[in-house]
């Protein structure tokens, strides 16, 4: 099992193109079912998840391939800025 607070300490990365998305600062969560819905990754330009752009990447659950010990593998389509 993996803590949310653990996830948070691990970089993103696509598995389609091999690039370091960054790291998650927020989550979408079902309060009603106790499920994790999206992972969000600050967008480009960011500081600290709250200075900048708001492009945000909202990465589903279900595109998650694999949580590792040090990165989170994702597997999406996204068009970097």
């Amino acid at each position: 099992m993996v803590k949310l607070s653990e996830m948070r300490e691990k970089e993103v990365i696509n598995i389609k193109d091999g690039v370091k998305i960054g790291f998650i600062y927020d989550f979408e969560i079902d309060l009603e079912n106790g499920r994790v819905l999206a992972v969000v990754v600050p967008g480009p330009g960011k500081v600290l998840g709250i200075f900048g752009k708001n492009n945000d990447y909202v990465i589903e659950w279900q595109e998650i391939v694999k949580i590792g010990a040090d990165a989170i593998l994702v597997n999406i389509d996204i068009m970097y800025d």
